[in-house]
């Protein structure tokens, strides 16, 4: 062109700009029952008084985070996928979660995520970062796959409590054409006595990643004598709560993310352009 300018040309991601709707459930978990927890998850959705195309409960849902998952793991298909699945079925929308899994086929326990949708599709995330001052680490195996799930035209990516102290495992990287996820989806159980670190540290991945990021949290005091407040949290790309639960309070929130406002945003302010 001889002027020396050079001319960069983006191809952006399309998203086909329909709202996701998701319901989420701040849960005072009941210590190592899953069967009443069962009850407790299916007691808060009966107040749903809408339709919703995602449904995510806290990490360790059916057990809390417990000493002993050894005991309280189960097969991939087993009682608590079942009941996932009918809870996907029920409502038609994907059922998010996390729960203790022996894999036969990695010879190891996790604490997987599963992303179960109404035709019974499981999709998982085992979280990479097991947490060290606990019996986690000896527990239960680290997850080493990052992936990105697409639902209804919306990319996410799932983590797990710890993962959220770690930027770069979560980073939304860009290809050159457009950044990887819309929606980061954070299961957690995590305590009161941090719970300024889980505030700013939703708002800085949301910030950063230029995404929408729900961090969905346990509420009440666990067997260990560990107390949690919740703070579930929705928050869209600046950071800005969109809403949340009440503390220490069981609760079911339900938040509509915009996908026109996000794509217009980033095509405003296009940061990730600058990334190291």
């Amino acid at each position: 062109m001889g002027s020396g300018v050079q001319l960069q040309v983006l191809v952006f991601y399309s998203m086909n700009q329909v709202p996701l709707r998701i319901a989420f459930i701040q849960l005072d978990i009941a210590w190592e029952s899953p069967e009443e927890n069962y009850r407790r998850v299916e007691a808060a959705l009966s107040g749903l008084n809408q339709s919703v195309d995602v449904i995510v409960v806290p990490e360790t849902f059916t057990t809390g985070f417990s000493d002993h998952m050894d005991v309280l793991s189960e097969s991939p298909h087993g009682s608590t996928y079942q009941f996932a699945y009918r809870m996907a079925k029920q409502y038609e929308a994907l059922f998010v979660g996390t729960w203790p899994v022996f894999d036969n086929l990695q010879n190891g326990i996790y604490n997987r995520m599963h992303l179960v949708s109404p035709d019974g599709e499981c999709r998982i995330y085992d979280k990479a970062h097991t947490f060290r001052m606990s019996s986690e680490v000896s527990q239960l195996s680290r997850g080493r796959l990052r992936e990105v799930f697409e639902w209804k035209g919306w990319r996410i990516l799932p983590a797990v409590c710890y993962d959220l102290r770690f930027p770069k495992w979560l980073r939304n990287r860009f290809d050159g054409e457009s950044l990887e996820y819309d929606l980061m989806l954070l299961c957690a159980n995590w305590p009161v006595s941090r719970k300024d670190a889980w505030n700013t540290l939703l708002k800085a991945r949301a910030i950063e990643n230029l995404c929408y990021v729900l961090g969905v949290n346990r509420c009440g005091t666990d067997g260990n004598g560990i107390i949690y407040s919740g703070d579930s949290v929705a928050l869209d790309y600046c950071g800005f709560p969109l809403a949340h639960c009440p503390e220490y309070k069981s609760s079911l929130q339900c938040v509509t993310f915009n996908a026109e406002k996000l794509v217009e945003f980033r095509h405003r302010w296009p940061f990730y352009l600058d990334a190291d």
